[in-house]
């Protein structure tokens, strides 16, 4: 097959510049996912990240309602095999217990996707339910990571990651519902916006509000595309249960603009859970090229109790997925989940949070509330709180103590040590502010090291702001404009 752009000439494009080229009719909507599904094909077998093309979509991209006149133009896309639902494919969440399961369908969220004119070609990698830091079950597939194809992409948007760093396609889904959008984009080079709370719907199945911690957002390899992702498919459904706030401008247009002087905080020391020393180094590095930009930089942190903090989020993750897990299992006919088809991480999760009791949900959400308040209270001082995105290196494959099938018989535990390594996201999620891993950093491994940036409810605009000024200082370089070896340009 003869593609329409060489290799070298794709990756060089970001979303809105391969838009911008089907405007000119200089090339069409359907050569774009052609040559997105000709990466696939190439890369696929290697990193594992794509479960399943969308062929015809591929061939005809106005099959599904993609808006061929919107500001994507039909740029290709991918969506993570979890949360907003496409009508009539497969959704199968990483599970073995969901084969099959096919959407009635679209999610809002969809229909904004396509009504921005992104054409959705097929659907990525997660782990079961979304649940751990990891697509890496043999049993169901192995995520890689295209840095280095022994380490993990790390999770819960795995495919995602991995096709946007390797170059496959320039924008791609992501959900966060502790990191998820940010961890994976921290080791594998890219952008990783957590919106605000009321930013993306998810409905009709939950809101911000019920969903309390779980967000929609993308991966891009530029702050303008994150910007016009957000821009044009942000928005409540009809009868959300809190408002859907939009900025005073188009972030496309503000991050046209530097910010003022920011008063940026370094932390990393975060109750229990410190980054190893290289992170710290990187993290001061980064601060100083902060410092060289004209901000305000120094070390602080938000008081909060962090103990109780990270008690409170365990009891969300472990009563939310026991729910979940329940809501798949009861239309199945099944009182519990089958061990054959379901990860015994998430089983013992369902056992330990089916019966949690409404007076344990309300002392979480009452720690919520004082965590949120002291985040809050610090942003009245602070513009940005910068971190690393994660406190240790990203595991290589195989490392099961983060993994959903993991042989730990305490649920407790489990989360706990989770928490060592994935300290700096979950809490953005708790108090629904933004946060956003910028690829600036490296670990010793060599993979990248993601730089968080978190700033307060309703602030994302400054989080790309700052992005974009920084992009411009780098002249585009992010990862120091170095490529992944597994790429679409060494295929």
């Amino acid at each position: 097959m003869t593609l329409a752009m060489s290799w070298e000439e794709w990756a060089r494009h970001d979303a809105v510049a391969l838009a911008g080229r089907v405007r000119a009719g200089e090339i069409s909507a359907a050569e774009l996912a052609a040559q997105a599904a000709a990466g696939i094909a190439l890369l696929n077998p290697s990193l594992g990240a794509v479960v399943e093309v969308f062929d015809d979509v591929v061939a005809d991209p106005l099959r599904d309602g993609m808006n061929a006149q919107g500001c994507f133009a039909g740029v290709p896309y991918l969506m993570k095999d979890l949360g907003p639902t496409l009508r009539g494919r497969l959704q199968e969440m990483g599970s073995r217990l969901m084969r099959g399961n096919r959407a009635a369908a679209d999610s809002h969220l969809t229909g904004r996707i396509r009504q921005a004119g992104l054409n959705i070609i097929g659907r990525t990698t997660t782990p079961e339910f979304g649940c751990c830091s990891s697509a890496e079950n043999p049993e169901v597939y192995v995520t890689r990571n295209p840095w280095n194809l022994g380490y993990t992409t790390n999770g819960s948007s795995a495919g995602t990651a991995a096709m946007v760093a390797a170059g496959v396609l320039p924008l791609s889904h992501a959900t966060d519902g502790g990191g998820s959008i940010r961890i994976p984009a921290g080791a594998c080079g890219n952008l990783g916006l957590k919106p605000s709370r009321g930013v993306f719907s998810i409905a009709p199945h939950a809101s911000d509000l019920t969903g309390l911690v779980s967000i929609q957002g993308c991966h891009s390899r530029t702050v303008r595309d994150t910007a016009a992702f957000v821009d044009h498919c942000r928005g409540g459904a009809p009868g959300e249960f809190m408002p859907y706030w939009m900025p005073a401008e188009p972030y496309s247009d503000l991050i046209r603009r530097d910010p003022g002087r920011l008063r940026i905080a370094l932390s990393h020391e975060w109750g229990d859970y410190r980054a190893t020393p290289h992170f710290v180094r990187e993290l001061e590095r980064i601060g100083r090229l902060l410092e060289s930009l004209g901000h305000h930089v120094e070390w602080a942190l938000p008081a909060v109790d962090f103990r109780a903090a990270f008690a409170a989020q365990t009891t969300c993750y472990i009563s939310n997925f026991a729910q979940t897990v329940a809501n798949l299992i009861a239309p199945l006919g099944l009182e519990r989940p089958p061990e054959d088809q379901v990860e015994p991480i998430n089983i013992r999760i369902w056992e330990a949070g089916r019966n949690i009791s409404y007076t344990e949900r309300a002392r979480m959400q009452t720690v919520f509330n004082t965590t949120s308040r002291a985040f809050g209270a610090f942003f009245e001082e602070w513009d940005i709180i910068l971190t690393p995105i994660t406190a240790l290196p990203t595991p290589v494959l195989g490392t099961t103590e983060y993994l959903t099938i993991s042989d730990n018989p305490s649920v407790l535990d489990w989360f706990g040590n989770l928490w060592k390594n994935f300290a700096y996201t979950p809490l953005a999620n708790l108090c629904g502010i933004p946060g956003l891993s910028m690829p600036l950093g490296w670990q010793e491994s060599g993979l990248p090291l993601g730089i968080q940036a978190q700033a307060k409810q309703g602030n994302d605009g400054l989080l790309l702001q700052l992005a974009a000024q920084i992009e411009r200082a780098l002249e585009g370089r992010w990862n120091d404009g170095k490529k992944p070896g597994v790429h679409v340009t060494q295929g």
